[in-house]
């Protein structure tokens, strides 16, 4: 069963990844074109992760089971106007 902590916990490892990912491309390990394409499957992992984390607290407040929440897929997440 997915928890809002262990959402969370996927986030943090997210954000450590990304900051991974520009160490070792600052620092010549890998390529630019690696890291943009890594970055960018990072943060569609964590439009997803912060989409279910807000599925879920909506289910909670008009009582329902946050268990419901499911995680949507890229083309929905990365569509949301900011």
């Amino acid at each position: 069963m997915t928890t809002d902590d262990s959402i969370r916990q996927t986030i943090s490892d997210l954000i450590a990844r990304e900051r991974e990912l520009r160490a070792r491309l600052a620092a010549g390990e890998i390529d630019a074109s690696t890291e943009h394409a890594e970055l960018a499957a990072a943060e569609t992992q964590l439009d997803q992760c912060w989409d279910l984390l807000r599925q879920r607290d909506a289910a909670r407040e008009f009582g329902e089971d946050p268990d419901q929440a499911q995680v949507r897929p890229p083309g929905v997440v990365e569509n949301y106007l900011e």
